[in-house]
């Protein structure tokens, strides 16, 4: 159960968020572009790519057309593939969270070339390459 403390501690942390951030009055999907746009009680345009957010990376164009802004401003709800987006995050640059972002940077990383990276692989070849995993006693070789 929550004390009344810890309310009243929410109740400041909430009223401090509505004051230090633009809140969302409306968003849409903009099909030629490939972009959602969320516009602001401030005046401006917000527009993000869905392929490089959490939730909405294999959404099709017709999954993307209904948005709904949550009550509060803060919040958008595609409805057709039921994933929500909290726009103070997305207004500092988080499009997911931190172990789904580091696994599209694990995965860009791992397709970057670069004159170092082939050098250090021409190295590692030169010893005999990539060292074979070592087996968890019990398991044997071959297939099943």
């Amino acid at each position: 159960m929550v004390s009344h403390d810890e309310l009243n501690e929410a109740r400041e942390r909430a009223g401090m968020a509505r004051s230090n951030f633009p809140k969302a009055v409306s968003a849409r999907y903009d099909r030629r572009l490939g972009r959602v746009f969320v516009r602001l009680d401030s005046g401006i345009d917000v527009g993000f790519s869905p392929r490089d957010t959490q939730g909405l990376e294999r959404a099709r164009a017709s999954q993307l057309r209904r948005i709904e802004v949550s009550p509060s401003g803060f919040g958008l709800h595609f409805p057709s593939v039921d994933a929500d987006i909290y726009l103070p995050a997305l207004l500092r640059g988080f499009r997911g969270s931190r172990k789904w972002m580091a696994e599209r940077l694990g995965t860009t990383g791992g397709k970057s070339r670069s004159a170092a990276k082939a050098s250090a692989a021409r190295r590692n070849g030169k010893l005999g390459g990539r060292p074979a995993r070592k087996r968890k006693t019990g398991q044997t070789s071959g297939t099943a």
